[in-house]
């Protein structure tokens, strides 16, 4: 199966956006998809595409071919900015993932030892209380 990393069309009539899907080669534009990996909105002046780049690089690593206008797309995203830093979370993410995480050990709460002093004045109080009700 040939995977294509293209645009699929969304959207109102004359108000077109897209997604960026990983789809076969074989299904038509609009049609089945693997999986999607953005959307891109021409409408928009700033930041009108958001990509999943690492997911990107993981079907290119599967042997996906991506189309003219997704290839401009991701040139553009990593031209950005937050772009940078958005890849460098995602790589701390996945490796978070593939840590093992230790959890902290419990403590045992050990019961507070009562003084000598407050073990008389408990004392003392009993038996004043049994002398008044005599």
């Amino acid at each position: 199966m040939a995977v294509k990393i293209r645009l699929t069309r969304t959207g109102a009539r004359n108000a077109a956006a897209f997604r960026v899907v990983a789809a076969d080669s074989r299904s038509p534009r609009d049609g089945r998809f693997l999986e999607i990996l953005g959307w891109y909105d021409p409408k928009l002046e700033n930041a009108n595409c958001d990509l999943k780049l690492d997911r990107v690089a993981y079907w290119k690593s599967q042997g996906a071919e991506v189309s003219d206008t997704v290839k401009s797309l991701v040139k553009q995203k990593m031209a950005r900015p937050e772009a940078a830093v958005e890849a460098l979370v995602a790589e701390a993410s996945v490796e978070e993932e593939a840590a093992p995480v230790a959890e902290p050990e419990a403590k045992e709460v050990e019961p507070a030892a009562e003084t000598e002093e407050a073990v008389e004045a408990t004392e003392t109080a009993d038996e004043e209380e049994g002398k008044a009700d005599a």
